[in-house]
């Protein structure tokens, strides 16, 4: 793509294109992408950027990944698509069967056991709160209608979702459609005993991001307290929702961040990583009972949830690809060794600066995410955002800070040279914004 083809490109997308979480108004034109590979995107012009972010998150292996495009094109040659109502397939159900292997699992009363499908981490989240809520009703526990959530979470933009996310910044203009959520501090496990016991009867269940807070700031917690949450759901006999969308596949320095505190969810979300990045997909695990309070003689009891492409064959097709890859390569360790090069040669970039001190405080780090604060304020909100985004742009790498959070998380796939280059641009744009 020759430059006055990317220019015209920009041009078209400018008069018919709407981009997410975009401010149309002040934002300038999006980058045009020609081809990306491994860990690099190339633009329209030739210039290369280190996709430091895994393309929000997704791309697990990185990108153009040859055995899942091979994945993908040798199942898109026996079976497209067929409905999942009512039809079945063998994708979808070797992949199920994978993933319950692979989860965290202990006692069989706590053993996650089906799989439903769908098509992102939002529509994931979405099933999960329904679920919780038919089981209630269907066992005639009518008024357990609230959920307890976290302060600064993000779950996705679906109502659901957004109900049990943090309303600030992103969802406030909805507050009034938005179903009653009990929030309570970050990494407090007794604030989450304390919401059950005061909810009593009318506690749903309660939703966490296991370990990382991803889009309300990279905000991390200790494997304690997942296990203290753990605890006050037991107490409370309500059931844990452990949202791995971001998390899982090795984010974490574990195939899913639950392992690293011994925890087992009644309800997890899986998404993002589970293609590795190549296909949309999601799947909402449960236990045995959760299943079987939907069953009944009664079709109106039957749990009515699903889209056109619930299950879709050669996505799953893909993600079976994606997950050999994770175990047969070890992505969570591989992920788990990124992370500490990036941080390594972020704290030492950052103590050869005079300012670096101070911001090598805020420096933190959980398997193959990093991420640290930056010298402004305004939360996600800050408009230091945008323009340390064209910052690292102009130093060849991706970076897409929260606001006043700079983070990477990048692919599996990543050198240590790539690793080094980096943690220099992040070291550079802290120090700017001290």
């Amino acid at each position: 793509m020759a430059a006055h083809d990317a220019d015209d490109l920009i041009a078209r997308d400018a008069r018919c294109a709407w981009h997410p979480y975009t401010q149309h108004a002040t934002e300038g034109p999006p980058l045009p992408v020609r081809s990306a590979r491994d860990a690099v995107l190339t633009l329209a012009d030739g210039r290369e950027l280190i996709d430091a972010i895994s393309s929000w998150w997704t791309c697990l292996h990185g990108h153009a990944r040859p055995e899942l495009i091979a994945a993908m094109t040798s199942q898109a040659e026996r079976l497209d698509h067929v409905l999942f109502a009512g039809a079945t397939h063998e994708p979808a159900v070797t992949l199920a069967e994978k993933l319950l292997d692979v989860v965290p699992r202990a006692d069989s009363e706590r053993r996650l056991s089906r799989v439903f499908y769908s098509d992102d981490g939002s529509t994931a989240v979405e099933v999960a709160l329904k679920l919780c809520v038919q089981r209630w009703l269907s066992v005639g526990e009518r008024r357990r209608t609230i959920f307890v959530a976290l302060e600064g979470a993000y779950h996705g933009d679906t109502f659901g979702a957004m109900a049990v996310g943090d309303p600030h910044p992103f969802f406030e203009a909805f507050t009034p459609m938005l179903f009653e959520v009990q929030r309570v501090r970050a990494g407090d496990a007794d604030a989450v005993a304390s919401a059950l016991a005061n909810l009593g009867g009318h506690a749903a269940g309660v939703i966490v991001e296991p370990l990382v807070q991803g889009a309300g700031g990279m905000r991390m917690q200790s494997p304690e307290v997942l296990r203290g949450v753990r605890a006050a759901c037991d107490a409370a006999s309500v059931p844990l929702i452990a949202d791995e969308v971001m998390t899982g596949f090795g984010r974490t320095g574990a195939l899913f961040a639950c392992e690293l505190a011994g925890v087992v969810p009644d309800v997890l979300c899986l998404a993002k990583g589970l293609t590795g990045g190549l296909m949309p997909l999601a799947a909402t695990l449960t236990t045995e009972p959760m299943f079987e309070s939907f069953l009944s003689r009664d079709r109106s009891r039957a749990f009515f949830h699903g889209h056109s492409f619930t299950a879709h064959p050669i996505a799953c097709a893909v993600a079976l690809e994606s997950l050999r890859l994770c175990i047969a390569e070890d992505t969570p360790a591989r992920l788990d060794a990124i992370g500490r090069d990036v941080e390594r040669s972020l704290r030492e970039r950052l103590a050869a600066s005079s300012h670096g001190e101070a911001i090598a405080r805020s420096v933190r780090r959980r398997g193959g995410i990093v991420a640290l604060d930056l010298g402004a304020r305004g939360g996600y909100l800050a408009e230091t955002g945008p323009r340390f985004r064209a910052e690292a742009v102009a130093r060849g790498v991706l970076l897409r800070p929260l606001g006043d959070v700079l983070y990477a998380m990048p692919p599996s796939c990543t050198t240590r040279a790539q690793c080094d280059r980096i943690a220099e641009v992040m070291a550079e744009l802290a120090v700017l914004s001290a």
